[in-house]
């Protein structure tokens, strides 16, 4: 205590010339005192001043305690041990914002306010440009802890205080507050600072504890979170392979509850352990494998991912699972695969009798799960009518599969339709393919051409109409599959029967909803607003609007028996587009071929065509219709004089198109 109360003496010598002179010897105060004092001069700080009333109104301070909380609430229970070891004295233990505002007092302050003249209410500014050098305002200017006794005070009114202050940090390193014992001169022990550093290193640590629990538990939150909403099922393991926790969506999978999941082990769950073993014994994740997992409605194909847990020392701890049911992995590959129906009955042009007759049949099938069997000249339209018929039924919204059962080698059909397990033959895909039947599941699968398919594979058809199961080639175990069947040929399915090639019980499997599509020459009533159509499609995609057609167009076309029905017709007008040059689609775009229909592809030629009589022939109707055109043309040519560029804006088409049909009615 003398040696604190002879440092005051001789600080107050120093101090005395300073504010009369201005001046300090060389060496005679701490280059960090001297620099501090001299910042007070220039911030024009009065050192003879009575008390400073500078500080917060309530309101004011009412909010810095709210943005302060954190850090009032940590260190007042540290202060409070702080001051009972002075208890009893008049030392005072504050804590400041990171500007100098007071923020809270622990102490005897009546007693300190009753015999000194000292600002020491909450919100009072204790800043070093503000009070002068001082053991809360210099420390955080310094940014280190430091003590400030007697007349090394810059304001003459805190002469009888040695003030001992430490600034607070938060985990970033950014300073936050401080923390100041204050005390009489005389009373002030040597290690004073020491004990302000102490507590505010605990209070630190206390801080950093704090945010970290506060990051565990936003963290937890997080992760609570992704489990709540993730849509993968997920099962976390201990060790010893049992069940610590699965999300909502596991407990619908397993259909049970987390609480009666909890202990359950991995061996009543799933039959293939070997990925758990490996990720339980050795760590070694796991990703996408096929596994079966036992739920209380049956065995569960699913796809499933392994990760294991490991402390901060990498030591092993449990296991976290990833569940997706197959069938949902399937779906979603369905859906980015283009694997959906796109057609509805509504794009079936058309108002002809016997079309309206089976896109009634069409909408009835719709209505029920039976299996359809669609019959037809190749080209008129039957997958169109089997997405149609998914679309409006109650799986619109699964998959809708087609195979072309006629395009897939015969020594492949088998693996394509029902999938292969690994290594099931040579060429195997690793880790097997599910087939077009469990990629179908819940929606529909198109068989089109199903005349075309093998016996031996017609006789694992039926079964999958019977049972609803199938197996996969290489495989052991039968998998059930929600798919309506959908068929369709252009063959005569009972000739075929008669010959041996399909098998009759697969017929009546298949033939419960029969639509048989007219080929088009059966609805020729029906060319014009296909015509129509086709022209605005092929058009729009040549940049070509408001494209006329030649009533003689339609007469022709209409007089065509159409062997390749819609498909050829929808061809042979897109070509037309192609080569027209004016403003209307004439005679002259029509294709030779339809022109003078050949012998090899007229009705007659082509076994179960039958063609309405025509009163009127292709050919003659044609030299009538040339003749008719001859006659315009003489007519326009006539009454323009000639002028061959008024004759084609006449007639409705480029100039170079009247010199070409000119030509070709050697005119």
């Amino acid at each position: 205590m003398a040696h604190q109360a002879g440092r005051s003496t001789e600080s107050w010598v120093i101090w005395d010339r300073f504010i009369r002179e201005g001046k300090i010897e060389p060496g005679a105060l701490g280059l960090e005192l001297e620099a501090s004092w001299r910042r007070c001069k220039a911030a024009g700080v009065d050192p003879l001043a009575g008390r400073s009333t500078l500080a917060l109104g309530s309101a004011a301070f009412a909010a810095l305690a709210e943005r302060k909380q954190d850090l009032i609430r940590v260190a007042k229970p540290f202060m409070e041990n702080l001051y009972s070891l002075v208890a009893g004295s008049s030392f005072v233990v504050l804590l400041f914002d990171e500007q100098g505002y007071l923020l809270e007092a622990v102490g005897d302050q009546d007693r300190i306010l009753a015999s000194q003249d000292l600002n020491l209410n909450k919100g009072a500014l204790w800043a070093e440009g503000e009070v002068g050098t001082n053991g809360a305002g210099t420390p955080l200017v310094l940014g280190r802890p430091f003590q400030v006794s007697g007349a090394e005070h810059y304001c003459q009114k805190h002469h009888r205080w040695t003030c001992s202050g430490a600034p607070i940090v938060d985990p970033r390193g950014k300073t936050i507050g401080l923390l100041d014992m204050s005390g009489p001169v005389d009373e002030t022990h040597i290690h004073t600072l020491g004990l302000v550093m102490a507590a505010v290193e605990a209070i630190q640590h206390e801080l950093e504890l704090g945010q970290k629990n506060q990051e565990l538990t936003l963290l937890n939150n997080r992760l609570s979170s992704i489990l709540l909403t993730v849509t993968d099922g997920v099962l976390v393991l201990d060790v010893d392979g049992a069940l610590t926790q699965i999300n909502p969506v596991a407990e619908r999978l397993l259909a049970i509850s987390s609480p009666q999941a909890a202990g359950k082990r991995m061996t009543d769950l799933i039959q293939d352990l070997g990925p758990i073993r490996e990720l339980l014994e050795w760590g070694q994740e796991f990703l996408d494998r096929e596994l079966e997992l036992k739920s209380g409605r049956g065995a569960i194909q699913c796809i499933v991912s392994g990760k294991p847990i490991l402390d901060e020392g990498g030591v092993l701890k449990g296991a976290v699972l990833f569940v997706n049911p197959i069938n949902r992995i399937k779906r979603l590959i369905n859906r980015f695969s283009g694997a959906q129906a796109t057609f509805r009955f509504e794009d079936i042009l058309g108002q002809g009798g016997v079309l309206q007759r089976a896109v009634q049949l069409g909408q009835l099938a719709s209505a029920n799960e039976s299996n359809v069997l669609l019959t037809g000249e190749s080209g008129t339209g039957k997958e169109m009518f089997a997405h149609a018929i998914h679309n409006q039924s109650e799986r619109r919204k699964g998959p809708f599969v087609a195979v072309n059962c006629g395009a897939i080698p015969r020594e492949l059909i088998a693996s394509e339709l029902f999938g292969y397990q690994d290594g099931a033959f040579t060429g195997a895909a690793r880790g097997g393919r599910p087939g077009k039947f469990e990629l179908a599941s819940g929606g529909t699968i198109f068989l089109d051409e199903i005349g075309d398919m093998p016996l031996e594979q017609q006789i694992a058809l039926l079964r999958v109409l019977q049972d609803k199961t199938i197996t996969r080639l290489g495989g052991d175990r039968s998998f059930l599959v929600d798919v309506r069947i959908i068929c369709a040929t252009h063959k005569d399915l009972r000739e075929d029967i008669r010959k041996g090639t399909f098998r009759q019980d697969l017929f009546y499997r298949l033939n419960v909803s029969m639509i048989k599509l007219p080929p088009l020459r059966e609805h020729p009533e029906d060319i014009p607003e296909l015509l129509e159509a086709f022209v605005h499609k092929f058009a729009a995609r040549r940049g070509i609007s408001g494209l006329r057609i030649d009533p003689s167009v339609i007469d022709i076309l209409q007089g065509y028996a159409w062997p390749g029905n819609i498909r050829e017709f929808q061809n042979v007008v897109e070509r037309m587009i192609h080569s027209v040059q004016g403003t209307a689609l004439s005679m002259s775009e029509i294709p030779e071929e339809i022109l003078h229909p050949s012998e090899s592809l007229s009705p007659a030629a082509v076994p179960g065509f039958s063609c309405p009589v025509r009163t009127q022939g292709p050919a003659s109707l044609r030299e009538q219709l040339m003749a008719e055109e001859r006659e315009k043309i003489q007519t326009c040519l006539r009454a323009s004089k000639g002028n061959m560029t008024r004759a084609a804006q006449e007639l409705g088409m480029a100039r170079n198109t009247l010199y070409r049909k000119l030509q070709k009615l050697g005119l």
